[in-house]
């Protein structure tokens, strides 16, 4: 099976066009609804620094990058000139790149370089799905392929529980972690008791930023806060979803019950602390 079961196209938005729109268009331009359907592979390319955020849940059969992907990036092969990287949120599973065979496990991440002509997606438990949340972005040379494995993310301690946002922090796709050309990826995972995610907010405007939002109970949201910060707007987030965010907008959140979500960052720089904060008096 090949992506081209969902594959569309979201152009770059002007703040100011932004602030013109209703709820119902936010959500056509920054909201991903559909990313982890059983048996599909799904895919959004974005003109936010060329990122393309996928959503692979393999079942009975392996899931095939094929032509309409490299077709959507314009090259013979997906990964030509990109670099992949992704983290597993379901069920042990397996990802096949040119001759190599890597095993990821639940909350294990894999990186795949430039140059790479074959890629396939499956689960070693049809009944237990592997859920590969895939970022890729366009790269400049050819780096060294490799799984990520929970114990060996960077982790880093944020927040506290009286100002609701205390969270855990994975750095997986980092430079003191493995090389990428601009990639980068992490999960966070929200303590008992906190509800906001990256606040007090900040904005990047060297790079762009998806964040995929899981482990979200059915009857559970996430309102994500975007926009600039003098103009804020939300969006109404539901388990498995995911969200464009620009380089001139906020990214933050605060969910109705425990959540965790996957961040993913490219653009100028890989430097995480690269933000520029906002204080709290100037949101509006």
């Amino acid at each position: 099976m090949t992506a081209s079961d969902a594959a569309t196209t979201r152009q770059a938005v002007h703040y100011e066009q932004a602030e013109m729109l209703d709820g119902e268009d936010l959500r056509r331009h920054f909201l991903i609804e559909q990313l982890m359907a059983p048996g599909r592979l799904s895919a959004t390319y974005t003109h936010y620094d060329r990122m393309l955020v996928m959503g692979a849940v393999p079942t009975d059969a392996p899931l095939v990058v094929g032509e309409d992907l490299a077709k959507l990036v314009g090259s013979a092969t997906l990964l030509e000139r990109r670099e992949l990287g992704l983290i597993n949120v379901g069920g042990p599973g397996r990802v096949t790149a040119d001759s190599a065979v890597y095993e990821v496990g639940p909350q294990d991440a894999l990186y795949l370089g430039k140059g790479i002509a074959s890629v396939a997606f499956a689960s070693v438990d049809p009944a237990n799905p592997a859920k590969f949340y895939i970022n890729s972005t366009p790269a400049h040379a050819a780096l060294p392929s490799r799984v990520v494995a929970r114990n060996q993310a960077i982790v880093k301690e944020l927040g506290a529980p009286e100002t609701s946002n205390r969270r855990t922090l994975h750095q997986y796709l980092h430079p003191e972690v493995l090389p990428t050309c601009q990639l980068l990826m992490g999960l966070t995972r929200l303590h008992s008791g906190s509800v906001w995610n990256t606040m007090p907010a900040h904005t990047h405007d060297r790079r762009m930023e998806a964040y995929f939002y899981f482990e979200l109970p059915a009857d559970a949201v996430v309102m994500h806060f975007m926009g600039r910060p003098a103009a804020t707007r939300h969006l109404v987030v539901r388990n498995e979803q995911a969200v464009l965010s620009p380089p001139w907008s906020i990214h933050c959140g605060a969910g109705t019950a425990a959540y965790a979500f996957i961040w993913s960052m490219a653009g100028d720089n890989q430097a995480f602390t690269d933000m520029d904060f906002v204080a709290m008096g100037d949101l509006l």
